[in-house]
């Protein structure tokens, strides 16, 4: 006989890397999910970006219902039929020729840097295997890649870390003109910082990165694990910047919530990562990219895209509505459904106690650090449900100031 499942058992049985909510959910339809107990939730986190279609989409339940009967894994000996259709539909849709599919977005950083200093090692440059990255960056929890994060919070207790990587400030072109020289191998960015704040980056800032690793010939990076398959409003966020990279990495919404993500590149430096030198046992394995084919080919319509947009001018006139009956925010940006709400100085360090508020009043949402309340709802979420969602959370904020 099965024993009932309680939070506590976490806390009996977890290695103590999370700190969950108190609740345990259960169910999830569309934008709203509950517990055990009955309790409804509006999910405005979407899983960290990741629910893109909500919750139990029957256009991902159907891929992997249908994949299911068919064929699970083969390992990495064999190719499958949806792993080579989903590559297809990335190369048609982005500037890639070829794709590395791995299981997470570390997973395809670690790949993209690894790339880059062999691509060196490769054309003779051994001296040439310096990275640039960015102050407050999230790029993975590997040791490359959370030496490659620009929070030393994730990194310093796991020292000594990985060489050869230059941390400087965000959107500072100046900065990246004194950094970025014939020894830098790859500049690694996010258009968007998602952790570090949701603080996008200014177009002049990212062309300038584009200028520079050409004139020094290294290769920019962009890291779309958060801000990819939609998210801001466009399929990719390099498409609104009009600059583009030599490699993408993007996994969270790519599978809508099945674990998956890819390295996106050219036939110039695919080639670098030859048989052996690099690899994964589940990356791209068919079940996986059954459910990415079909949750890609539904958000890459001109319907999903353009919806992204609108609801981005909802959800934000209904925050400004909120901060100008409260001023709980100093700012409040982001771009398409990657909301930040920065705090007034009077509240720093306690956008998670407002989450945990809001979670009381039936809504989830996320923190990006101590200062920023963070929104990464379906990219297909109702407005009543924005509606909805909002009014609770103006509930909580009404708690919080009171």
């Amino acid at each position: 006989m099965e024993h009932a499942v309680t939070r506590r058992d976490f806390d009996d049985r977890m290695v103590p890397v999370y700190a969950p909510a108190d609740f345990i959910l259960v169910r999830g339809e569309g934008s709203r999910v509950w517990d055990q107990q009955g309790k409804e939730y509006i999910d405005f986190a979407g899983g960290i970006a990741v629910n893109a279609l909500g919750h139990c989409h029957p256009t991902a339940v159907q891929a992997l219902t249908g994949q299911a009967g068919l064929l699970w894994h083969l390992g990495n000996g064999y190719t499958n039929e949806p792993v080579l259709r989903l590559a297809g539909q990335l190369i048609e849709a982005t500037f890639a020729d070829k794709v590395f599919f791995c299981n997470s977005g570390a997973e395809a950083n670690e790949a993209a840097l690894k790339l880059a200093r062999k691509y060196a090692h490769d054309n003779g440059s051994l001296e040439k295997n310096r990275i640039v990255a960015f102050n407050n960056a999230f790029h993975g929890r590997t040791l490359f890649t959370v030496s490659a994060g620009g929070q030393p919070k994730y990194s310093r207790d796991f020292a000594p870390l990985p060489g050869g990587i230059d941390h400087i400030a965000y959107n500072d072109l100046d900065a990246a003109r004194a950094a970025i020289d014939e020894h830098t191998c790859a500049v690694i960015v996010e258009p968007i910082q998602g952790e570090g704040g949701v603080l996008p980056a200014d177009p002049a800032f990212l062309q300038g990165l584009r200028d520079l690793c050409d004139r020094h010939g290294a290769l920019l990076i962009f890291d779309e694990v958060q801000t990819g398959v939609g998210r801001s409003g466009s399929l990719y966020t390099y498409m609104q910047y009009g600059v583009v990279p030599d490699v993408l990495t993007t996994a969270k919404a790519l599978g809508g919530g099945f674990p998956i993500a890819a390295l996106l590149t050219t036939n110039k430096l695919a080639g670098t990562l030859s048989v052996g030198t690099h690899g994964t046992t589940y990356g791209g394995n068919p079940l996986a990219a059954a459910v990415a084919g079909a949750v890609f080919a539904l958000i890459n319509t001109p319907e999903v895209l353009d919806g992204v947009q609108q609801r981005h001018g909802r959800f934000v006139a209904g925050l400004q509505a909120i901060n100008e009956q409260y001023s709980l925010f100093a700012e409040i940006r982001g771009m398409g459904l990657l909301l930040g709400c920065e705090l007034d100085a009077r509240y720093a360090g306690k956008a998670k106690q407002i989450t945990r508020l809001a979670s009381e009043e039936g809504v989830l949402a996320l923190i990006a650090g101590p200062d920023v309340v963070r929104f990464a709802p379906s990219l297909i979420i109702p407005e009543q449900d924005i509606e909805d969602g909002l009014s609770r959370f103006a509930r909580a904020v009404a708690r919080f100031c009171s």
